[in-house]
């Protein structure tokens, strides 16, 4: 068997993480006063939208700290706790999806009685929103493109920037027109907005739970890599799947050459099969079978 471990957990970007946290909690708490002071329902749906931002970058920052404590000898969980970030963000999308439900219910209420709004004092609340949520982008930016996790907040994020901009947008119409049901409508733009990303997000993890293969790696092409190896004869039984974010994983039966006969001669073949992976894909571990020519027929099989 051949073994590689490069596990990429998320824990370089937990200090990001943290701080992004905290500005959101911090636009969470002055967009709900406000908004409990004017009356706002967009603000509140941002608050809301905040909430869960901040539960889904709270819920990250545990799985980073869990994913490390390792499986260990005699431990079931042989990959550790890596799949606790998927599970995260699995729960971080269902928030999402309730949250866009819940204000768009609500923003269709407000159509036939909508109050008056004091647009100053929303104005002022989507500004520090914007600014808060371009900063925290600027945080998650590089973090996004490693971890599903991060990649989520940097998502949640950067919906709450855009639904700081409708509410600046229906506190501008607000001011300059007293047309209050520009409140509801900038509600419902910031519930079309979540809705997609809850959805993309739901989509990735139930992608990584089914164990399909990562969309960047071409089974065929792979195999065909493994097959032009010298010393080996044929491949089956190739898995390719993920663990969690930035950890694919493979398994497959190598058939070698009939002059292949030794330990020494195996281990070669392992290296360069070693040398093809690190060279045409990202796989961090993998796992090899070999075996003689004729062996596959003795070999029951679930999977092909």
């Amino acid at each position: 068997m051949g073994h590689d471990h490069a596990h990429g957990t998320g824990v370089q970007h937990r200090g990001r993480l943290t701080l992004v946290l905290a500005l959101s909690v911090t636009v969470l708490v002055v967009e709900a006063v406000v908004a409990a002071v004017t009356g706002s329902l967009a603000l509140l749906a941002d608050a809301g939208h905040m909430l869960g931002d901040s539960f889904g970058i709270l819920m990250a920052l545990a799985a980073i700290t869990v994913a490390q404590r390792g499986g260990g000898p005699g431990s079931r969980r042989t990959f550790g706790y890596h799949r606790t970030e998927i599970l995260a963000a699995g729960l971080n999308g269902l928030v999402l999806l309730g949250l866009a439900v819940w204000v768009a219910v609500h923003a269709i209420g407000r159509f036939g009685d909508a109050p008056e709004l004091d647009g100053g004092l929303i104005l002022f609340a989507g500004a520090v929103g914007l600014i808060a949520n371009v900063i925290g982008l600027l945080l998650l930016r590089d973090g996004s493109k490693e971890s599903l996790n991060v990649r989520g907040a940097y998502l949640e994020v950067l919906g709450d920037a855009l639904g700081s901009v409708a509410v600046l947008v229906s506190a501008g119409v607000i001011l300059a027109t007293d047309w209050y049901a520009a409140d509801a409508i900038a509600s419902l733009v910031i519930a079309a907005m979540i809705l997609p990303r809850a959805v993309s997000l739901l989509k990735d993890v139930v992608e990584v739970l089914m164990e399909s293969s990562p969309g960047d790696v071409d089974l065929a092409d792979l195999r065909a890599h493994l097959i032009g190896t010298p010393g080996v004869k044929d491949v089956h039984d190739l898995h390719v799947w993920t663990i969690t974010s930035g950890m694919p994983v493979m398994s497959a039966h190598v058939v070698v050459d009939d002059d292949i006969t030794g330990m020494d001669e195996a281990h070669a073949v392992l290296d360069r099969l070693r040398g093809c992976l690190d060279d045409h894909f990202d796989v961090a571990h993998s796992t090899f079978q070999i075996e003689p020519a004729g062996h596959q027929d003795s070999e029951p099989h679930l999977h092909h």
